[in-house]
């Protein structure tokens, strides 16, 4: 469904659903709407009193009139300006706390959706959610209701001032009103379309600016600088585009509604000029009337204006809940246990990545038994990660049963599945936190400054550490920039072994270390897969010659399994992959 042929009824509902955020706040957004009433009411009441100015203070030559208005007058400012804090004050409050709650339960929806929604929706367009679009919905939840609901009341107090002196004249106000209804309806329409493409193309703007930004050295290496200059220059345009035609959208119709206002105060001076009119009216009276048609101009305006903010927000809600609306990860698992034994089985798994008509696995078949080491070797694509994805439920498999002791891994709550589990990958993820922090990220409970210090000397950590000033506790910057990439791989294993799963998967865990640090790190793993079931994915052959069993894959299926002995016997893939790494690469 594009975004210009959303039902109505769709919007209504959003409309609806973002009052319910409103709801803890009614005392609150009740003294807002005090307020703003009151601003207007003491605006419509100072325009009330220009008739008693004139006719009693000048007509009548009172000096009296003239004294007490100047003491009225600052009272009123005074009252005026109370009453404009309160209502500021208070929708703003309300205003951020809704956006606040809003973004916190779309961060903590964001954190339990699927891997496979993040596969589809690039990180730029996500943070763009969680900011921008968001901070539209300020806009419609505090500026747009404070205008809305202070200057229609004030509109209702000058037609009401005017209907006082000379409902005959007044009554052709109420002749342009449906003219005016109907440009704010076609008006709204439109600002809700372009609203809808700032969004999209805000995210672009935040994706382009990100990917840069990660990708930095590489742009620089591959002078990539005019490239991507040129391709934020697009989308940054399409921006600035889509942000002039709701200027242009938002300035024509504030000026066919001030022209339809206009034509409308030049009828009402036309009626003035008849003699029963002017017999009707006292100077006091017409320039009270005139006064407040003038003054309806204002209110009219910004209600059109403010209108283009209100519709970003509503367009902005429905984008945030679209996303809320998503279906967290499933979990329809019952099952809990404290530790598991280890014994895997895939039984004629079957899988394939999103639309993809190649499949990831095969009709895979294997069995670990607990306490086992099982590696998985072939080229890139083959379906070797795709089987630790599998097993920690990232994905779901379209057919076969994947068991973790004799038990559909579906049957287990998810939490505790993956506790079982100890991940250390080729793509180290660190926070912008201390090294101490990040080996303790995910440990199940409160660990020691002693514990994590004795799995940092395990991997070898304290090696470099030693020699900082602050040591365990320095800073890694953001993802680990700060360290090198066997330093980041490092700490990944001392998260593994902090975390003590009787199941660990190593996925290319040591592709990032040098020689003597990969042999530092072996005897680490060497010691942490004592008793545990080890699933090791690797592209180096030497760090899985001692693998209880190896199978070799190619295009998701398993082409040989064996130990590394009997397939260098065999003389098949195996041998070949091994004589290609150890033989310079001579067959």
């Amino acid at each position: 469904m594009s975004t210009e042929t959303i039902p109505d009824a769709v919007k209504q509902r959003t409309f609806k659903r973002l009052l319910a955020y409103i709801k803890p706040y009614r005392a609150a957004f009740s003294l807002s709407i005090f307020g703003m009433l009151g601003y207007a009411a003491v605006d419509t009441f100072f325009f009330s009193q220009i008739e008693t100015l004139i006719d009693d203070g000048l007509t009548e030559h009172n000096p009296k009139i003239l004294l007490y208005g100047a003491i009225f007058v600052p009272l009123v400012f005074i009252g005026r300006g109370l009453f404009n804090f309160i209502s500021t004050y208070f929708l703003n409050w309300v205003g951020f706390r809704v956006v606040t709650t809003m973004r916190q339960q779309l961060f903590d929806h964001m954190v339990k959706l699927p891997v496979s929604f993040h596969d589809n929706h690039s990180t730029g367009e996500l943070l763009s959610k969680i900011t921008y679009t968001s901070q539209q919905v300020a806009e419609a939840s505090s500026r747009a209701v404070l205008v809305l609901i202070r200057e229609g009341a004030f509109v209702i107090g000058l037609l009401s001032l005017m209907f006082y002196h000379s409902w005959q004249l007044s009554l052709v106000f109420l002749v342009v009103g449906p003219l005016i209804a109907k440009v704010v309806s076609v008006v709204s329409k439109r600002f809700r379309q372009v609203s809808r493409r700032i969004q999209t193309a805000m995210g672009n703007v935040t994706t382009t600016a990100e990917q840069m930004l990660n990708g930095h050295k590489v742009v620089v290496m591959y002078e990539g600088q005019k490239r991507e200059s040129k391709r934020f220059s697009d989308i940054n345009n399409v921006t600035r585009n889509q942000n002039m035609k709701l200027v242009t959208s938002q300035s024509l119709s504030t000026s066919v509604i001030q022209l339809i206002a206009s034509f409308s105060l030049s009828m009402v001076l036309v009626l003035a000029s008849f003699p029963e009119m002017l017999t009707e009216l006292s100077a006091g009276a017409f320039t009270t009337l005139l006064t407040s048609m003038i003054m309806l101009l204002r209110p009219l305006k910004q209600l059109t204006t403010v209108n283009s903010d209100f519709q970003r927000g509503i367009a902005a809600a429905q984008s945030i809940f679209e996303v809320l609306d998503e279906r967290p990860e499933q979990d329809t698992g019952k099952l809990v246990i404290e530790r598991a034994q280890g014994n895997i089985r895939f039984d004629d798994v079957q899988f394939a990545y999103g639309d993809s008509d190649a499949p990831a696995l095969d009709h895979v078949s294997f069995e670990v038994t607990a306490g086992k080491t099982l590696a998985l070797v072939g080229r890139s694509g083959s379906g070797k990660s795709t089987i630790s994805n599998l097993l920690t439920r990232f994905y779901t498999p379209q057919g076969g049963r994947i068991l973790l002791d004799g038990v559909d891994i579906y049957d287990y709550k998810l939490k505790c599945l993956r506790r079982q589990f100890a991940l250390v990958s080729q793509h180290v993820t660190l926070f912008n936190d201390t090294i101490a922090n990040n080996i303790a990220y995910g440990a199940r409970s409160e660990v020691t400054p002693e514990r994590i210090r004795e799995v940092a000397e395990q991997a070898f950590i304290t090696e470099f550490t030693d020699n900082l000033p602050l040591g365990l506790d320095t800073m890694v910057g953001e993802n680990g920039v700060m360290l090198s990439g066997g330093q980041r791989q490092r700490i990944a294993i001392a998260r593994a072994l902090l975390r003590d799963a009787p199941i660990l998967i190593l996925d290319e865990a040591t592709s990032a270390l040098d020689t003597e640090s990969e042999r530092h790190i072996q005897k680490a793993l060497s010691r942490l897969q004592q008793n545990r079931t080890s699933i090791v994915i690797a592209h180096r052959l030497s760090t899985i010659e001692n693998a209880d069993e190896i199978l070799v894959m190619e295009d998701g299926k398993v082409l040989e399994r064996g130990s590394h002995a009997e397939l260098i016997e065999r003389q098949g893939a195996y041998y070949q992959l091994h004589s290609l790494q150890f033989n310079g690469g001579e067959l």
